[in-house]
């Protein structure tokens, strides 16, 4: 028989029947949910030390709350938890065994709250340690990549656009674009996880509470910088997710874009780098195949990130306040999105540490002069011929080199037009020379790459 301070039947008050099977299925959360337990633990702990000092409750019943609550958390811990067949979530699940263990005591623990902020502010915990952690893993990934630039700081390699050689840049050069990348997505998710800095407990179910409570206590004791000033948006915000799960959508496709460069590099037909045994797999049935399957499933885990981010959007969509049952489906997308990440972020890493560079396939790759075409243009501008003009100059010079079969380099000095030198031309086309002359801030010159390094480490540091 139920009493009057039993959990179990808090959501059944105005019910009389019991919930169809189905339902029950639909509406439980405590399958996913339960990995919230640790900040529903110290939440609860800091609401029953608030309620006894403002002397809602008596010191006697904090201290029953505060040890079943330490109970818990042991139960927890070692996957002894006794959950039952009426727990609906982990929050009840948690008051039920509170109220088993305290008795009377644990039933006045929901004082002045209800599941309404309690549940925001489990999410909000949640966010800011996944924001906090999915940010170490990116600054260790950036980090790889910068020490990976210093490795190959003088590597040649073609750089690219549509996929076609466009121009030289070194191999340093290129990892960098990574790590400045990961960089702005380290500021995304600190972004979101300040974004949790308000505590939405003590905004009751909607409308406040009717006790004087003392919400800054609370906030201090969990680490929330101040108190949602607003009851209604407390309980309904979930701004704060949708911003991790944008940050978390931007990485995705930073690393996205980094395996598939990786899945072209090993391949066969460029062979610019091997990727380590570790984080590749061999066929099924092609004995000489090294698959890069890791590098490949960056590419896949990024839309199904970006995925519960749009969804979650659409859940949120017109949704009037101000709790609804729809908030719920909030935590499967941001649990998912969080561990993919984390996944994501570990395997980028151990690839990127563990790649073996081919130096002189990617030199005789960047060696192909074709592609100091744009500096043979420059040449052209600095003896006054407006660049337009001698861009359509150097276009027919490597149309005739190209339907001859020769390099630029190869072309006589009768085949170059006044007023580029042939002596002149043959210094240009030096691949050294290629990479060196980018000397612009944020270029390629390996001046400007050891800038980048050291801002790079500044940053990370």
């Amino acid at each position: 028989m139920s009493t009057p301070h039993d959990p179990a039947r808090f959501s059944a008050a105005r019910t009389a029947a019991e919930p169809d099977a189905d339902f029950k299925a639909l509406n439980d959360s405590l399958a996913f949910d339960v990995r919230l337990w640790p900040f529903d633990v110290a939440q609860s702990r800091a609401h029953a030390r608030m309620l006894a000092a403002q002397g809602i409750v008596e010191e006697a019943d904090r201290d029953a709350i505060l040890a079943a609550l330490d109970r818990v958390e042991t139960e927890l811990q070692a996957g002894s938890f006794p959950f039952a067949p009426g727990d609906e979530d982990v929050h009840m699940a948690i008051e039920r065994r509170v109220t088993e263990l305290a008795g009377p005591a644990g039933g006045r623990l929901h004082t002045a709250r209800s599941r309404n902020d309690q549940v925001a502010t489990d999410m909000a915990l949640f966010v800011r340690e996944a924001a906090g952690r999915a940010g170490e893993l990116v600054t260790d990934l950036a980090t790889a990549l910068v020490d990976a630039a210093q490795r190959h700081l003088d590597w040649p390699l073609p750089g690219y656009t549509h996929l076609q050689r466009g121009q030289p840049v070194y191999l340093s050069h290129h990892l960098l674009a990574y790590a400045w990348m990961l960089l702005r997505d380290r500021e995304r998710l600190a972004f979101a996880a300040d974004q949790t800095r308000a505590l939405p407990l003590g905004a009751g179910a909607l409308a406040g509470v009717s006790f004087a409570t003392d919400r800054v206590a609370v906030a201090s004791e969990l680490g929330f910088a101040e108190v949602a000033p607003n009851s209604i948006d407390a309980v309904s915000n979930r701004d704060f997710v949708l911003d991790l799960l944008h940050a978390a959508s931007t990485c995705a496709t930073h690393l996205s874009r980094l395996g598939a460069e990786l899945v072209l590099w090993s391949s066969s037909e460029f062979g610019f780098c091997e990727l380590p045994d570790a984080w590749t797999s061999g066929s099924s049935i092609m004995p000489q195949k090294k698959n890069p399957d890791a590098a490949e499933l960056l590419r896949a885990k990024a839309p199904r990130v970006v995925g519960h981010l749009a969804a979650l959007h659409g859940v949120f969509h017109a949704l009037p306040l101000t709790y609804n049952k729809d908030l719920q489906e909030d935590k499967e997308h941001l649990f998912d999105a969080v561990d993919t990440l984390e996944l994501c972020l570990v395997a980028a890493r151990g690839m990127v540490e563990g790649a073996r560079f081919d130096r002189e396939r990617m030199a005789a790759a960047a060696g192909d002069d074709l592609i100091a075409a744009t500096d043979l243009a420059d040449l052209l501008v600095r003896h006054g011929v407006p660049f337009r003009e001698a861009h359509g100059v150097v276009a027919g010079l490597a149309r005739t080199a190209i339907q001859s079969g020769r390099t630029l380099a190869q072309l006589g000095p009768d085949e170059l037009p006044p007023p580029l030198d042939h002596a002149e031309v043959a210094e240009i086309l030096r691949p050294a020379a290629w990479l060196e002359s980018k000397v612009s801030e944020g270029g390629t010159a390996l001046s400007r790459v050891r800038e980048q390094l050291e801002c790079a480490r500044a940053a990370l540091a």
